[in-house]
């Protein structure tokens, strides 16, 4: 396939062709019902452009080699940033860069103000917090825990990956965590998420299952990765009984 530029706009660029399994599986993780469509992924307001090979111009020179994966809104724009956040995010978990109107962000660097949160149907109260989070003794919506910090924030918008808590929804609302430790602070998501019965998400709204969603891809973390058994390996059999 020839190298060509892509027009600028939400895309993630990453340092390896993703398997279109895979990318649906992660689309799925910020909108449970995007579905394949041809070699493209449909998800809410967008359509996720099956991966082309790019110029390394794409994100000037940083990706030696680059395969884009572009998010184009399909209709009005889409809304609360959902495209530039699904482009973001699939970067994050793919280990490559964001490409947004001609600029390339890491998703990956950690002094974004932003972090994982915890989405919940109703304002929880202190007394529901208490066995996780300590209330600030000032500011009623502050919490900590231990080094992480804690907010409780009215939640805007309906991010798609909560979908499943609206038809119950009063006041959505998103506990916000903010520290220095991407594992403790996934770990502590899951956890508020499982006593009050919420989802977590990580900054850009897409479901985390463990405390290494949040971490960022590295080559070693690719190298730890457990290796899949190839296909045609026969498992060994048990010896026969005597």
């Amino acid at each position: 396939m020839a190298k060509r530029r892509l027009r600028t706009g939400p895309t993630a660029a990453l340092p390896a062709k993703p398997d279109l399994g895979e990318l649906l599986r992660l689309v799925q993780l910020a909108d449970p019902n995007a579905r394949r469509d041809g070699d493209d992924i449909v998800a809410v307001d967008v359509r996720v452009h099956a991966p082309v090979e790019a110029d390394k111009d794409l994100t000037g020179g940083e990706l030696e080699q680059a395969w884009a994966v572009r998010v184009a809104a399909e209709g009005p724009l889409p809304l609360d940033f959902f495209d530039r956040y699904l482009a973001e995010g699939l970067a994050f978990r793919l280990g490559g860069l964001a490409v947004c109107r001609g600029e390339v962000s890491d998703p990956a660097d950690g002094s974004a103000e932003s972090g994982p949160a915890v989405i919940l149907p109703v304002r929880p109260t202190a007394e529901e917090l208490a066995p996780l989070l300590e209330q600030d003794e000032d500011d009623e919506f502050l919490f900590t825990a231990g080094e992480i910090k804690a907010a409780l924030v009215p939640q805007k918008g309906q991010p798609p990956a909560v979908q499943e808590l609206l038809p119950f929804a009063t006041e959505l609302t998103a506990v916000e965590l903010r520290g220095d430790d991407p594992a403790k602070l996934g770990a502590l998501a899951l956890e508020l998420s499982e006593a009050l019965n919420g989802i977590p998400v990580d900054r850009w709204r897409f479901r985390i299952d463990a405390p290494e969603d949040l971490v960022p891809v590295t080559e070693e973390t690719q190298e730890d990765a457990p290796e899949e058994a190839p296909e045609d390996a026969v498992p060994p059999t048990a010896p026969a009984p005597e």
